[in-house]
């Protein structure tokens, strides 16, 4: 009996170990089936993910194409847009256009550049690319989609335009007027931008002739073509006084050289008369100048040709007739000279001049005031 029931603990012990073992190895079985189920799940999860926001970011992407207008006549142009809305991150390549379409029928004339705008959300942006296309046969087109080739984060794709269509008419002819003349060209109206050449080109003829025109009457004249600006003309007074100065500081006539005093004081005298006077004293004798005031006494007092008359005689003596003069008559000379020239300038020379003491002479006043 008791060994039944040790028997009996026996089998219990056996029936409890392998029974452990066997619940021990499906344990781990099946945390090893979980465990391989959820990575199996989170790569699916990762994947449609994936999938999801490329599938999102494509439909954010909207291309179109649209004409300004589809109807035509025979050899109008219009345009032709290709636009595309899609995220900044997304790189676009535009579709190729051929230089015709549907077989010929539709030519391509000019294609604009790419232009790009901003569009309200800071993360999109509008590019647009515009074609000139015409068609020279009469009929109803349908210009294809265009496909716009896509990269997103390495993904390559295509997104396409919608189609549109070109209807092209030729003119309405009115059979019941029967045959008519070809009408005449327009006369487009004249441009500046034309005109312009044609009146630079009359101006340079002009300057042209006239250079030659001025060439050959400087040429004639025994002048230079080109000459600079002569310097302003000195007053004649100037001139005159300042040849006095010169005389009266050389002194010559006390050095025994009276014919060469006089010749250069009646020299200096003359020059003046001539500039002054517009007598040719230069060429004319001292009679002959004598009477040339004489003739228009208003140019001189009386005192002031009473002097020139003298100074004028008495060079003369000294010159042809080897007379010689004492000193007083050489000093008196040279005073008469300085004389005759100071009373005989322009008047507005001289109410310069005078202005020019009135304010030195305040000047001084001022001074003396200041000091006192």
């Amino acid at each position: 009996m008791k060994q039944n029931i040790l028997s009996d603990n026996n089998c219990m012990k056996d029936f409890d170990y392998a029974q452990y073992n066997g619940c021990c190895r499906s344990r781990s079985q099946n945390e090893r089936s979980r465990t391989v189920n959820l990575g199996r799940l989170g790569a699916m999860l990762f994947l449609a993910v994936f999938l999801f926001s490329g599938v999102a970011n494509a439909q954010r992407i909207k291309a179109t194409a649209r004409l300004d207008s589809t109807n035509i006549l025979l050899g109008d142009q219009i345009k032709l847009f290709l636009e595309i809305d899609h995220p900044k991150n997304v790189e676009i390549e535009f579709p190729q256009i051929p230089d015709s379409l549907n077989l010929g029928l539709i030519e391509v004339l000019d294609r604009s550049g790419i232009d790009t705008f901003e569009l309200n959300n800071e993360d999109f942006q509008k590019q647009i690319q515009s074609y000139t296309i015409t068609g020279f046969d009469s009929g109803s087109y349908r210009i294809p989609p265009a496909w716009f080739k896509i990269n997103i984060d390495g993904k390559i794709d295509s997104v396409p335009t919608n189609g549109v269509t070109l209807n092209v008419y030729s003119m309405v002819i009115d059979t019941t007027k029967g045959p008519t003349d070809i009408k005449m060209p327009y006369e487009a109206p004249l441009t500046l931008k034309e005109v312009t050449p044609y009146i630079l080109g009359v101006i340079l003829i002009g300057a042209i002739i006239f250079l030659i025109l001025y060439s050959i009457k400087r040429r004639k004249n025994n002048q230079p073509i080109f000459a600079r600006p002569q310097k302003p003309k000195e007053p004649a007074h100037i001139v005159a006084i300042r040849e006095l100065d010169r005389i009266k500081t050389e002194k010559i006539w006390q050095k025994g050289k009276s014919k060469q005093f006089y010749s250069e004081l009646t020299e200096a005298l003359r020059v003046y008369i001539e500039n002054r006077f517009e007598i040719p004293a230069m060429e004319q004798t001292s009679d002959e100048t004598i009477e040339s005031f004489g003739a228009n006494k208003s140019l001189l007092t009386d005192k002031l040709f009473a002097n020139l008359s003298q100074t004028l005689k008495l060079s003369d003596l000294v010159k042809f007739a080897k007379y010689k003069p004492l000193p007083d008559d050489d000093s008196l000379s040279l005073t008469n000279a300085y004389f005759f020239v100071n009373e005989t300038k322009k008047a507005e020379v001289k109410k310069v001049e005078e202005d020019k003491v009135e304010e030195k002479d305040l000047e001084s006043d001022k001074g003396e005031v200041a000091n006192k």
